[in-house]
């Protein structure tokens, strides 16, 4: 039968057998291996090509940071990279720190949402005409904050409740457009949303998200929600920020196993600590086990706390040891 099959989809065109390895074109590094993880299965994973990646959360809360180290990532793997800049909260010189090349970085700031997402398919079709397979890697930064082109026409603030009605419309009728082009053509989405507070709200969760509605829910492959808080903030010996810390919690999975959350780190100049949250991420599954409080073990003898494990964990996958 196998034969037979693979016979029949050479004769139809786009035709496959979708494998569980075939259901994405690969993997975008995140720059942490937990988060890595629990967004593709794999500590050596990351973001699916071939799928939106919805990162949202409040603010400071790291969420441009982590689309940096998707470009950092996609670098190093050979990929074109393009930032769709809509929040203007993307520096290139931090960025530059992170570890992204600003030559080989397509740098885009379209104003409306229309024109965002034209802007996406453009650039796919451009790198297409050239180049048919190397993955594509694209952020926008933000939804949450892009104005449709009728609102930019008119009065912004006379009616906000019916523009959000029509960000929403616009958002639904762009991402049906386009999410069927990243598969098509080997490309990654990562969309960067905000959250804010539903004003007068008595009973139930005050948190909206700003942009996209629920067609982006819909239509993304992964979204993931970055948490933290004035108390997360570190400190060095001089009272002086540095970094923050928080979670950030895989709320929708079509690629791995949903609602599974990490740890974070991130160091200002610095980016994040690639091996922050392997060893909590790890108790979880049983591959660490904790026989004391604030203790941990991989051999069950030989006891570590969670920060020097981390160090172990991470060399243990960089050499192959843990998959």
């Amino acid at each position: 039968m196998g034969n037979i099959l693979d016979d029949i989809c050479k004769r139809l065109d786009g035709a496959n057998l979708l494998s569980e390895e075939g259901q994405v074109y690969g993997y975008v590094d995140s720059g942490s291996y937990a988060l890595n993880k629990i967004v593709s299965g794999k500590y050596d994973g990351g973001y699916p090509i071939g799928a939106i990646t919805e990162i949202y959360g409040e603010s400071s809360t790291a969420k441009t940071v982590f689309l940096t180290h998707a470009f950092v990532g996609a670098q190093k793997q050979g990929y074109y990279t393009i930032m769709i800049d809509n929040e203007h909260a993307y520096s290139p010189s931090f960025a530059k720190t992170l570890g992204v090349d600003p030559e080989k970085l397509i740098y885009l700031m379209p104003e409306a949402m229309e024109d965002c997402f034209e802007a996406i398919e453009k650039v796919i079709a451009a790198i297409r005409e050239k180049d048919t397979e190397t993955p594509i890697v694209i952020g926008y930064d933000s939804i949450g904050v892009s104005p449709t082109r009728k609102e930019m026409a008119d009065d912004f603030g006379k009616n906000s409740e019916m523009g959000g009605a029509l960000r929403a419309k616009v958002a639904g009728q762009c991402l049906r457009r386009i999410n069927p082009l990243l598969r098509k053509h080997k490309a990654a989405l990562l969309i960067v949303n905000q959250v804010r507070s539903k004003v007068g709200l008595v009973f139930g969760d005050p948190r909206t998200k700003a942009g996209g509605g629920k067609a982006l829910l819909y239509y993304c492959g992964v979204s993931l929600e970055a948490q933290s808080s004035k108390s997360d903030v570190i400190y060095d010996d001089m009272k002086n920020p540095i970094g923050i810390k928080g979670n950030i919690k895989c709320v929708k999975n079509k690629v791995t196993i949903p609602y599974q959350e990490c740890e974070f780190r991130l160091v200002y100049n610095h980016g994040l600590k690639r091996d922050t949250g392997l060893t909590t991420l790890m108790a979880k599954s049983g591959q660490v086990t904790s026989p004391s409080k604030g203790w941990y073990s991989i051999d069950g003898e030989t006891k570590s706390r969670a920060a020097d494990l981390n160090k172990t964990l991470a060399l243990k996958i960089a050499k192959g040891e843990i998959e």
